[in-house]
C-alpha cells in the first residue's frame, strides 16, 4: 500500500489516499457501539463544514462567523426536498442523493452571494455581514412558518437501514456509514481545491491582494470562488447532519454554535484539514467529556444543571486561549512543530520552529504569472 501511494503524485494520490482514509474509517465503525457510531456521524458532519471553514480563513484570511446559518440551509434543504420527494412516493437512497444535492445548492446559493459581497468588503465589515446572516435566522424561519415551521423546525421521515444491511448493521452504524461516505468525497474535493492552482491563487490574494492583482490574478472572483466552495462543504455537512438527527431547526444553528465552529479551525489549525477534523471531534467529544466529569462528581441538581452548559463553552475559551499562546499553528502545527525539531535534531533538512508550517503538503504545476504591461514599456 505505501509503495502504491509513494508512486502516486498530484490528484490521482489525493483521490486514493481519500478512499483509503474513507475504508478505514467505515471500518473503524465495526469496533464501536451504537453511541460512539452516532458520535462519529456527529464528527463527520460537523468535519465537511470545518473544512470548507478552514480552507476560507486559512487559504484567503476572510472571516465568516456565518457558517452555521450555512449548515443550516442545507439542513433545510435536505429536509423540505426529503418530505417532498415522500410524499411523492420516492424513497431509500434517490431521496437522500436529491435531499443532498438541494442542500448542498442552497447553501452554495447562499454563499454566493456572500461571496459576491467578500469581493467588496474586507475585515469586520464582512464579519458584519456573515454574523447578520446567523443572527437573522430565527426571524427569517418564523416568518415564513409555514414552510419552515418556525422554531420547531422541520421533521424528516425515518431513513433506517437498507435491507440488505439490516442484518448487519444498526441503524447508528448506517448512518456513520453514510456521513463517513459524504465527508470523504466533501474533505477529497476540498483537498484538490487546495492544492490546485485555485489555491495557489487563494494564498496569493491572502499575502498581498495588490500585488495579486498586478499580477494578473482576480482578487474579486477568487474570493466568490473561496466562498462559494466553502458553502458547499457547509451545505453537505448541515444536509448530513439533518439526515442524522432527523430534523432541522434553528436553535440548533445559533450564534454559539457558529462561532464554535471558527473555534474549532483555529484550535485545530487554520488551512489544515488534519486541523479541521481535530476541531471537529472537540466539537462533538469535549461537551461529552465535561458532561461526563461533572456528572462522576456528585455535584446539587441545580448546580450541575448550570454547568451542563456553561462549562463546555467556557473549556473551550480557555482552549482557545492556551493553544493561540503556546500553538500559534493549532495542534496541528505543533505535531508539525514537534516533527520538523526531531528531524533538525537527527541531522536532516526539515523546517525551523521559527519558519511557518505548512499545514499540508502541496503537490501541483507551477502557477504562471504574467507582467502587466505599462506604457513605459511599450
Amino acid at each position: 500500500m505505501n509503495r502504491i501511494m509513494t508512486s502516486l503524485t498530484g490528484t490521482p494520490r489525493v483521490i486514493a489516499g481519500g478512499v483509503a482514509l474513507t475504508v478505514l474509517a467505515i471500518a473503524c465503525t465495526f469496533l464501536l457501539d451504537p453511541y460512539r457510531n452516532y458520535q462519529l456521524a456527529l464528527v463527520a458532519a460537523y468535519l465537511c463544514a470545518t473544512a470548507g471553514l478552514t480552507l476560507l480563513i486559512g487559504l484567503t484570511g476572510q472571516l465568516s462567523l456565518g457558517h452555521a446559518a450555512l449548515m443550516a440551509a442545507g439542513g433545510y434543504g435536505y429536509a423540505l426536498t426529503a418530505n417532498a420527494l415522500t410524499d411523492a412516493g420516492v424513497e431509500g437512497l434517490p431521496r437522500f442523493i436529491l435531499g443532498l444535492i438541494a442542500g448542498v445548492v442552497a447553501a452554495g446559493v447562499i454563499g454566493l452571494l456572500l461571496g459576491l459581497a467578500a469581493a467588496r468588503l474586507h475585515g469586520p465589515y464582512l464579519a458584519g455581514v456573515t454574523l447578520a446572516l446567523v443572527i437573522a435566522l430565527p426571524a427569517f424561519t418564523s416568518v415564513f412558518v409555514g414552510v419552515f415551521r418556525g422554531d420547531q423546525g422541520v421533521q424528516i421521515a425515518y431513513d433506517g437501514v437498507p435491507e440488505a444491511l439490516s442484518a448487519l448493521i444498526a441503524v447508528e452504524q448506517w448512518q456513520a456509514w453514510v456521513a463517513i461516505l459524504v465527508a470523504g468525497v466533501t474533505l477529497t474535493l476540498l483537498t484538490l481545491v487546495r492544492n490546485g492552482k485555485a489555491g495557489l491563487r487563494m494564498r496569493a490574494v491572502r499575502d498581498d491582494e495588490v500585488a495579486a492583482r498586478l499580477s494578473g490574478i482576480p482578487a474579486g472572483r477568487v474570493k466568490v470562488h473561496a466562498f462559494l466552495v466553502s458553502a458547499l462543504g457547509a451545505g453537505a455537512g448541515g444536509a448530513v447532519l439533518c439526515f442524522v438527527t432527523q430534523s432541522v431547526s434553528p436553535g440548533a444553528y445559533t450564534l454559539a454554535f457558529s462561532l464554535l465552529l471558527v473555534v474549532a479551525v483555529v484550535v485545530g489549525g487554520l488551512g489544515s484539514i488534519l486541523g479541521a477534523a481535530i476541531g471537529s471531534a472537540l466539537i462533538v467529544l469535549l461537551p461529552w467529556l465535561v458532561q461526563t466529569s461533572t456528572g462522576a462528581l456528585s455535584l446539587p441538581g441545580e448546580l450541575q444543571q448550570r454547568l451542563s452548559g456553561n462549562l463546555p463553552v467556557l473549556v473551550f475559551g480557555a482552549l482557545l486561549i492556551v493553544v493561540t499562546a503556546v500553538w500559534p499553528g493549532g495542534i496541528r502545527g505543533a505535531f508539525r512543530g514537534r516533527k520538523a525539531s526531531g528531524t533538525a535534531a537527527s541531522g536532516t533538512t526539515g523546517h525551523s520552529p521559527s519558519e511557518p508550517i505548512s499545514t499540508e503538503p502541496l503537490t501541483t504545476e507551477p502557477l504562471t504569472i504574467q507582467p502587466v504591461s505599462t506604457e513605459s514599456e511599450r
